[in-house]
């Protein structure tokens, strides 16, 4: 809080409004839950991503590198998946089955690669198919250039639209002055593509020279929440600010989210980035955190298991190790809650399809939310 009310004075003319609002929105934390927190799958180091197959088993990415197939309480690793960089942020990232996966049968992952001429790596995106618990059809549907050796902001999530687009992020691997802001490079952007790879024709940056035609938002961070909204069929995401700023977006076609031109997040070390956090032609954020809880993996709430729930928001914090949930009013957050306190960090977050909610913590493994009567 304290670094909260530092940053509201710092830029009160520009920030009254936000601070007020932020301070309404404090985190409460209710005398009594309405589930209980069991640990469904154990023993897991980084779970950064998991999804739910047809069969209702799991299919989980750990960050170093392995893809665990989870069925009937024992687990497997799958084979023949393609070779991860390992550094800092970059592994094993996220995975997301295809809408049409029971007929196609295609898996969507997301990695730190080595691939290409330079040194280091980059964030990739590649589909494959599961057989005998390996990986078969592999295609590599995008690599982002240049590699770097830096270890931070690798993104990255996946999500797929209502007409079939796939739709992920990478972040701008800590070079915040060069990549978020040019369509000519990747980074710092939310890309989006048909299922195959291909770019569609009616992106924003297509027949512009020099652009990254697979690009369909810019000026983000380090992205690492991307869902669907199932109402409105909206793509949102959450993002990392630095010191305060993390961020809740619409991603809108050809939008600038004004990273890092424009942030309620300061340096770490205290100083100011920026005295703006609204410019002309930027998106504003539907909610912001001061201070960071550094958000990680998001759900929207469509059960009606759990009481009060439907139409919140999940999502993970890592710095504070909790899940908080965030009441909506449309696009407006009017309540946060803390969620499993002290589990550890939260690293993703998903709805499964029986309706109950499940829970990736460092160190832990996956958690499933059983509801209390």
């Amino acid at each position: 809080m304290k670094n909260s009310i530092i940053f509201c004075l710092l830029f009160a003319v520009t920030l009254n409004f936000s601070c007020a609002q932020n301070a309404e929105n404090k985190v409460n934390t209710p005398k009594k839950h309405n589930f209980k927190a069991e640990l469904f799958v154990d023993e897991l180091q980084l779970p950064w991503g998991f999804t739910f197959l047809p069969d209702k088993s799991i299919l989980i990415t750990e960050k170093e590198g392995k893809l665990i197939h989870f069925s009937n309480g024992k687990k497997s690793i799958i084979g023949n998946i393609p070779e991860v960089y390992q550094r800092g942020q970059g592994g094993l990232l996220d995975i997301e089955l295809h809408p049409n996966y029971e007929k196609n049968g295609w898996i969507y992952f997301t990695y730190a690669s080595a691939e290409g001429d330079e040194k280091g790596g980059h964030t990739a995106l590649m589909r494959a198919k599961l057989k005998n618990n390996s990986l078969t059809n592999k295609e590599l549907l995008y690599k982002a250039v240049p590699n770097t050796t830096k270890g931070q902001h690798f993104g990255s999530r996946i999500v797929f639209d209502n007409e079939g687009y796939v739709y992920f992020s990478i972040g701008e691997r800590g070079d915040r002055d060069i990549n978020p802001q040019d369509i000519k490079r990747d980074g710092g952007k939310i890309y989006r593509l048909y299922d195959d790879g291909r770019i569609p024709e009616d992106n924003p940056f297509v027949g512009v020279e020099g652009a990254k035609t697979a690009i369909y938002s810019y000026g983000h961070r380090n992205p690492q929440g991307l869902i669907k909204h199932p109402e409105t069929g909206e793509i949102w995401d959450n993002e990392h600010g630095p010191r305060g700023g993390d961020e809740i977006n619409i991603i809108k076609k050809g939008a600038n989210y004004g990273w890092p031109l424009v942030t309620y997040g300061i340096n770490y070390g205290g100083t100011p980035i920026t005295d703006k956090t609204e410019m002309k032609g930027m998106e504003q954020p539907i909610h912001y955190w001061v201070p960071s809880i550094a958000p990680s993996g998001m759900a929207y709430v469509t059960s009606d298991k759990y009481t009060d729930w439907k139409g919140s928001l999940l999502v993970g914090s890592l710095a504070f190790q909790y899940l908080e949930r965030l009441v909506l009013d449309g696009t407006k957050v009017i309540a946060r809650e803390k969620l499993m306190d002290g589990f550890g960090r939260v690293r993703a977050v998903k709805q499964g399809p029986d309706g109950l909610i499940y829970v990736a913590v460092e160190g832990k493994g996956i958690y499933k939310l059983i509801p209390i009567k």
